[in-house]
């Protein structure tokens, strides 16, 4: 959720009954706490912060996380042993966030609280092993007894009972709500979110970082030089800095990263963050009933 939950949508969603993370891998140290302050004046539920752990000045932001007292950690893209024990010592509950068994092992090997397992249809970074939600939540589940929420392709009350059933705890949502007025992201990259259909989304870069995305010119440049059989490096020169904020938030709909999830596909317009989630839960709650009978 880089470029687009910082407090304004992390907020909504905390109010209305979820748990709202500000996504930090987008932000400097100042811009981060600046958006601390903003949220904890914003609401008085719980909230959180994701904190890829491999990004620069991760130090830093973390310094502002105790200082601020921040309660709840969802960590990713890094080894969780390197800040774990440090957060618990300040009474943070920590989530770390995986792809396959084998980090799922690391997280749980270094006390972390509950694992996020995100299937490949999660939108952004993702795993190598394109292991779908369907399949990695019930592997997780007898690989590791920790509490489990299930990521990647869920944006509905049914999905998230689905999830439920195979074996989570709990659901973690972004792509459904990139699509809000809360959100930080460009008009134009949620206009192509809404306007996206199946198979409009595709796993890409596989050999150097691989990150799900919306086709567009980008990805027509990169499917072209991977054709061409180019390595990390040339792959990395070309897809440079910024390439993500490029896309998401200055709203370049042809040479920017647009990173979403195939959930894409079912969203069909713009509402505000409270109404997906008042959504989900009554859809929940109905599709429940519906099974039970």
């Amino acid at each position: 959720m880089i470029w687009c939950s910082g407090w304004k949508l992390a907020s909504a969603v905390s109010n209305a009954g979820g748990l709202g993370l500000i996504g930090a891998g987008s932000m400097h140290p100042d811009i981060f706490e600046e958006h601390v302050k903003k949220m904890q004046k914003a609401t008085n539920r719980p909230w959180g912060v994701n904190l890829p752990l491999l990004y620069p000045q991760m130090d830093e932001i973390i310094e502002i996380v105790l200082r601020e007292k921040i309660k709840i950690v969802f960590t990713s893209a890094g080894n969780p042993k390197k800040y774990t024990q440090l957060f618990k010592e300040n009474g943070i509950t920590v989530v770390h966030v995986i792809a396959n068994t084998k980090f799922a092992l690391k997280a749980w090997d270094a006390g972390v609280d509950a694992i996020v397992a995100e299937g490949f249809e999660a939108g952004g970074h993702n795993g190598v092993e394109e292991t779908t939600t369907m399949n990695l939540i019930p592997l997780i589940g007898k690989t590791v007894n920790l509490p489990l929420i299930a990521a990647g392709g869920i944006g509905t009350g049914r999905q998230m009972l689905a999830a439920m059933v195979i074996g989570a705890d709990g659901v973690q949502v972004g792509s459904r709500f990139v699509a809000t007025p809360e959100s930080s992201a460009h008009e134009i990259f949620k206009q192509k979110i809404v306007d996206a259909k199946d198979g409009d989304t595709i796993l890409t870069l596989k050999n150097l970082v691989p990150v799900r995305l919306i086709k567009n010119k980008f990805w027509e440049k990169v499917k072209d030089l991977e054709s061409k059989g180019a390595n990390r490096e040339e792959l990395a020169e070309f897809l440079g800095r910024g390439r993500a904020k490029l896309g998401m938030f200055e709203g370049d709909e042809n040479d920017g990263e647009l990173e979403i999830g195939q959930v894409s596909a079912l969203i069909e317009k713009i509402k505000p963050a409270a109404e997906i989630v008042n959504e989900m839960m009554v859809e929940f709650e109905e599709a429940r009933r519906m099974v039970a009978t």
